[in-house]
């Protein structure tokens, strides 16, 4: 564990990250240079793992939650240092943003203590991956239509239902799981967040190829799965209200982790613009400089979230926006390529990172909450307006 923050100017702190950077991403990790991201999840996942555990040993992952859940406390502006010194160092892309940065802060604000000193080390030092168990094929975007039953059987949770576009499950050690556990229960109450191991006889996950032809996503089956009954989060039948919670820190807070990404990408499009020669197009420098001042306009928001609390309704801002903002990356993507971006790069199906960018971004829109479901939540529960 490194030393505390406490005392250092951003400016020192940018040199501790970026000298620990420099230090570090070498050898293999250097030789994946950022990969790993959107529509590339399955380059090098065993080197990413090993390069999770050396950011834990180092200190670097939880680097903003309190120091008495095992952070560092760092500030809004040293978070944001640390995400553009990741991206200028090429680091590969990180295994479990789900633990990090939305299981972790669901549980530091809504947890036990039991459940965080269980938990929060093993997500700290980078050996337990996470899911979540969220959509499912008639509640997606509407997450208050969930099926997927739960009952109390003596000392355990007995889970049964189907969840769909599982992100990692294949390779999760847990998984936040929302379930009706109150029978003849509708819509939001009834509701139970649990926390449920993946390596048990109750649970099958079956991968779902995508247009990318990588199988990020998966569909996973419960079957009198179980879980302890003391791995709820919050109060039985009050899992909506805690689910909400982790979705603010999903689309406000934890978009600055998004953002290492988004930012690396922005940049690889003004080399492909550069190196088709078409960097002094003023159409295109037009498009660049729309791309540029959109992320601008992610950073700003997320530092404003981060210093609101518990993200509330007005969450759904930023996934409208960053949903749009990728998938208009992955159109300039192919844009700036022109008809060789319509090719494969072989047969049967190679696409480059561009293609898989491009094809991956399409979902940006829809998973998560629509961007249609985004602009009701913003209408009805931001602005006041009639349903």
């Amino acid at each position: 564990m490194m030393a505390s923050l406490a005392g250092l100017s951003d400016d020192q702190f940018r040199c501790v990250v970026r000298d620990w950077l420099g230090d570090n991403v070498t050898g293999e990790f250097a030789e994946l240079r950022g990969r790993g991201g959107p529509g590339d999840e399955d380059i090098g996942f065993d080197i990413r793992v090993r390069w999770e555990r050396a950011l834990g040993d180092a200190g670097w992952i939880g680097l903003g939650w309190p120091e008495e859940h095992g952070g560092r406390a760092a500030t809004v502006s040293q978070q944001i240092i640390w995400a553009e010194e990741y991206t200028r160092a090429e680091a590969p892309a990180r295994v479990n943003h789900m633990g990090e940065n939305l299981l972790a802060p669901t549980l530091i604000e809504f947890g036990t203590a039991a459940q965080r000193d269980r938990f929060l080390p093993a997500i700290r030092n980078g050996t337990e991956r996470w899911c979540q168990g969220y959509s499912e094929p008639d509640a997606g975007s509407d997450l208050a239509n969930v099926q997927t039953r739960a009952r109390l059987d003596g000392d355990q949770w007995i889970i049964d239902g189907q969840k769909v576009w599982t992100s990692l499950a294949h390779v999760s050690h847990w998984c936040f799981v929302i379930a009706r556990s109150v029978a003849g229960s509708q819509r939001h109450p009834g509701l139970t967040f649990l926390l449920v191991p993946m390596d048990q006889p109750g649970v099958e996950v079956r991968p779902i190829v995508q247009l990318t032809g990588g199988g990020e996503f998966n569909e996973t089956f419960f079957t009198a799965a179980r879980t302890d009954a003391d791995l709820v989060v919050g109060a039985p039948g009050d899992g909506w209200r805690v689910a909400m919670g982790l979705l603010g820190f999903e689309r406000g807070i934890s978009t600055l982790a998004q953002q290492v990404g988004f930012k690396r990408e922005l940049a690889h499009a003004v080399e492909l613009a550069r190196d088709h020669g078409r960097l002094d197009d003023p159409v295109v420098r037009q498009w660049l400089m729309a791309a540029h001042s959109g992320l601008q306009i992610m950073r700003w928001n997320a530092s404003r979230s981060m210093g609101a609390g518990v993200p509330g309704p007005e969450a759904s801002i930023s996934k409208l926006f960053w949903g749009t903002w990728h998938r208009d990356l992955g159109n300039l993507m192919i844009d700036l390529l022109g008809p060789a971006g319509l090719v494969a790069g072989g047969w049967p199906y190679e696409l480059s990172i561009e293609q898989k960018l491009f094809l991956f971004t399409r979902a940006d829109t829809i998973y998560g909450g629509s961007n249609e479901i985004q602009r009701n939540v913003i209408g009805e529960r931001v602005l006041g307006l009639p349903r």
